[in-house]
């Protein structure tokens, strides 16, 4: 059975930048706590469409069909490396792009990124749909595992405000 995660978040940037922010995978290790140490192991960049009517930004957008692995440690200090391996999919330029689990620690995982403008600047959605492995057993630690997505995405938002404004501060928001 299939769980559902959602978070939102406000961001003070333009559409365009929030999600050029996002759909470059180089951004991932960035947003997750340092003690993971997370790093990007494989990528398969396949392009994008072309933007319309936009140039071309600086940097790495991961396209439909993009895949990429990242490993990173599951708990502090652990001796152990996580790999995931993910694809990139339905690729709309400044609305969405999810990401899908090939292999990881999930026995399923759907994560979507959503941007839509704002005001004066940019309503973030994460929509997960996820499925623990071990079938009931999985079920019976699915509220622990809510509380930690929670705390990561937390942390994952403090960080997006963070990198985005220390983009903007450089020059970078248009």
């Amino acid at each position: 059975m299939h769980e559902h995660f959602q978070a939102e978040q406000w961001l003070p940037f333009p559409v365009e930048m929030v999600f050029a922010f996002f759909a470059n995978p180089e951004n991932l290790p960035r947003l997750m706590p340092k003690w993971q140490r997370a790093r990007i192991e494989e990528a398969n960049f396949r392009p994008p469409p072309v933007r319309p009517g936009m140039a071309r930004l600086p940097g790495i957008v991961a396209g439909d069909g993009s895949r990429l692995t990242i490993s990173f440690r599951p708990v502090p200090f652990s001796p152990v490396r996580m790999t995931w391996d993910a694809a990139i999919g339905h690729f709309v330029w400044n609305a969405q792009f999810c990401d899908t689990q090939l292999k990881g620690p999930f026995f399923f995982w759907h994560h979507c990124h959503k941007v839509s403008a704002e005001g004066a600047g940019t309503r973030l959605r994460d929509e997960v749909e996820f499925e623990l492995p071990m079938g009931a057993l999985g079920r019976v630690a699915v509220p622990v595992v809510r509380r930690q997505m929670a705390g990561l995405f937390r942390y994952r938002q403090e960080r997006t405000l963070a990198l985005l404004g220390m983009m903007g501060r450089r020059g970078l928001t248009r």
